[in-house]
């Protein structure tokens, strides 16, 4: 694609292909968050333990996660745009797939494999931003703009979910068909066709994607049988994960053409960012999981009703797009993060104290302080992980981050889980409530860590560290600002 006009402004075509692209990733969030709502309908009709409910999650976040780099790096070997739309439609076919599952495992194949188209998709359409848009006030708009419309689908994913879920739990796969087939035109209609890449003495790096993706999804299901395998099998299992990752480690140092090279992570605002993504992601999806089973298992709430408790969540998907660039242009991108962090500790730490009838006016200042959380971490955290990345390298810098996303995501379903069932003693309501409230704990732990991390990009650069300029939607940028 090529490189875009920096004027503040964005002509039709630039809002037409980030529309096409924000629709993918509107796509990725309300099909998350309508399976989300779901989860009980789909363990009450197929006989689902804890356990392998978990693992309907888990296992799209693996293929999600585990294939990531892979398809980051594959978008800029065959082309950002043949990525797009090729894994568009395999996303398509298996979304469909997973409304015919009569068993656990079918559904968690189809799943998987939902992950792993969504491992290729995403990463190519945030590359075709980051290449396509010019880096400052430009990129900054429409990456904060894909991010507020990625709250977005979440938001509208939760109510739609629990509309669906009324009418029957398998609408929930069906529905993002006939979205997945509306994107998919406009995508072969907007983006523009790019020049093949230069593949010559670039094969893919195969090896060192088969043993990352071995070791993220052993250390995952390290971390899910702890509560129910022992400590000897669960300890196997995660030294085999850090096993492959070892090798993987090697893979990449002997590489002519690593999947990821080593070098990339020089870049300490990456590393930060990255680092901050895995543990913000761990406990917002941690938390979901737990929220969800609360509220309708415990408290017998009807899907609906848990999707509309939960859509002040979707506050997020006013403010990123508003809000979260005024802050960005007056305190930096590094100071937004690391608030954002911050009230996402304060929002799971007021969960703590859960009791067994809370109204749902003490629910709603943690749900609020959450949705803001999201909206000041998650496009910054965006930018900072793509900035100052040359253009071949986007699509690696964007797989890194979903796959820290994604991973974060997998391990945080794993640990609360884990957790949750080791402190479940019996099948009473007491006994669940102590394993909600030990599970709670998790994405406590995850913010308050991501926040130190993301403290250390606080201190201010040699010659200084000036925020840089971002445009709010609707409104021209502003002159960016020296660094």
């Amino acid at each position: 694609m090529s490189a875009l006009s920096t004027s503040s402004g964005l002509s039709a075509h630039k809002w037409g292909v980030l529309l096409v692209l924000c629709g993918a990733i509107f796509l990725e969030g309300i099909d998350v968050a309508m399976l989300n709502v779901a989860l009980p309908s789909i363990r009450a009709d197929l006989g689902l333990s804890t356990g392998e409910l978990q693992w309907v999650m888990s296992a799209y976040v693996l293929g999600y996660g585990g294939f990531m780099l892979l398809g980051g790096r594959a978008a800029d070997l065959f082309g950002r745009r043949q990525m797009f739309v090729l894994w568009l439609t395999v996303f398509l076919l298996f979304s469909g797939l997973g409304g015919f599952a009569t068993e656990g495992w079918m559904l968690i194949v189809a799943r998987f494999i939902t992950g792993v188209a969504a491992a290729f998709m995403t990463p190519a359409g945030l590359s075709i931003i980051t290449t396509g848009f010019a880096e400052g006030p430009e990129r900054n708009k429409a990456l904060l703009i894909y991010s507020g419309t990625a709250a977005g689908g979440f938001t509208i994913g939760l109510v739609a979910g629990g509309l669906l879920t009324a009418v029957g739990w398998r609408w929930v796969f069906f529905a993002p068909v006939v979205l997945s087939s509306l994107i998919l035109v406009a995508a072969l209609v907007f983006v523009p066709r790019s020049a093949r890449p230069d593949r010559s003495g670039k094969p893919v790096d195969a090896a060192g994607a088969l043993t990352v993706t071995a070791a993220l999804v052993l250390i995952v299901l390290g971390v899910e049988r702890a509560a129910h395998a022992g400590i000897a099998a669960s300890a196997g299992t995660l030294l085999a994960g850090l096993a492959f990752f070892a090798v993987f480690l090697v893979i990449e140092r002997r590489s002519a053409e690593p999947l990821v090279r080593m070098g990339i992570f020089r870049n300490g605002s990456l590393v930060r960012a990255n680092l901050s993504a895995m543990l913000f992601a761990a406990g917002f999806f941690g938390f979901q999981f737990l929220v969800v089973l609360y509220l309708q298992e415990l408290r017998d709430w009807s899907t609906l009703q848990t999707s509309l408790a939960m859509l002040v969540i979707g506050i997020d998907a006013i403010l990123s797009p508003t809000l979260t660039p005024r802050l960005v242009n007056r305190f930096g991108t590094a100071k937004v993060i690391f608030g954002g962090l911050l009230l996402a500790a304060l929002s799971y730490g007021l969960f703590l104290p859960l009791g067994a009838d809370w109204s749902y006016a003490s629910m709603f200042p943690s749900l609020l302080v959450l949705g803001l959380a999201f909206s000041l971490a998650y496009g910054p955290l965006t930018i900072v992980a793509t900035e100052g990345i040359a253009e071949e390298e986007q699509g690696l810098a964007g797989g890194l981050l979903y796959t820290a996303f994604q991973f974060g995501a997998a391990l945080g379903l794993s640990a609360v889980t884990a957790v949750s069932v080791a402190a479940t003693r019996s099948g009473t309501p007491a006994a669940l409530l102590d394993g909600y409230r030990a599970g709670l704990l998790v994405p406590f732990v995850a913010a308050v860590v991501a926040a130190a991390i993301s403290a250390f990009g606080l201190r201010s650069r040699p010659g200084g560290d000036s925020p840089p300029a971002v445009a709010a939607a609707g409104e021209p940028a502003d002159v960016p600002v020296s660094r």
